[in-house]
């Protein structure tokens, strides 16, 4: 099966980073530890934009990421941030080729 892998954008509401940043670094490190699915979870914040976070996600395949977002970890992660979210993209993208 192909893997599945994302890039989420979030743009972060203002004066939300600071409860938000400490959220989504605990939601990868537990995806990344107690998913045997999720062989990839980065987080990133572009140059110059304080406002910005992209997620780097690769999955073993899409039912990996389904059972990720059906996590409890997840959830609450969703539920605790969804204030601090001033907006969200999420892109699948084709894995082309990996180190």
């Amino acid at each position: 099966m192909a893997k599945f892998t994302i890039l989420v954008r979030f743009r972060i509401a203002d004066g939300s980073m600071a409860g938000f940043l400490p959220l989504m670094i605990e939601n990868a490190e537990t995806s990344r530890r107690d998913e045997p699915g999720c062989e990839r979870f980065d987080v990133l914040q572009p140059d110059g934009e304080q406002d910005c976070i992209l997620l780097y996600e690769i999955y073993r395949d899409r039912a990996a990421f389904d059972a990720h977002c059906a996590s409890q970890h997840f959830k609450r992660f969703d539920a605790a941030t969804k204030t601090m979210v001033a907006e969200k993209t999420v892109t699948v993208l084709g894995l082309l080729a990996e180190p």
